[in-house]
């Protein structure tokens, strides 16, 4: 098992680490729209989710591989009214079409409307 750790997606705020490599599977802990660079939120749901898919993209290239190497997602929302925007911004990235969750939840950390993790191939 070997730690995924990069200065290009925000760095832990709780007890976990932003990922792992195991048995030839990358798993990323949730990547909310932190911008690494100053640790500033943007404005938005498209810009958030903008935001937290770069993030997820910094996590895959720190272990060597892309968004077409993701098999899975989960997505959580905090307003399903956010569902067509955060889709438009998501398909520009995750263009493989992983298997996904997405959920609507009552709150995420920081504030923030949206969050991913992934679950990929090495």
């Amino acid at each position: 098992m070997k730690e995924i750790k990069t200065i290009n997606a925000p760095g832990a705020i709780g007890p976990y680490s932003q990922g792992f490599i195991s048995n030839g599977m990358v798993y990323t802990s949730g990547q909310i729209p932190v911008n690494p660079a100053n640790g500033e939120v943007p404005e938005g749901i498209s810009a958030q989710a903008e935001q937290s898919c770069k993030n997820v993209g910094a996590l895959l290239e720190s272990a060597g591989i892309g968004f077409a190497n993701v098999v899975k997602t989960t997505c959580f929302l905090v307003d399903m009214a956010d569902f067509a925007a955060f889709n438009e911004v998501y398909a520009r990235y995750f263009i493989s079409k992983p298997a996904r969750s997405c959920v609507a939840v009552k709150e995420l950390p920081k504030g923030v409307l949206c969050e991913i993790e992934a679950v990929a191939e090495l």
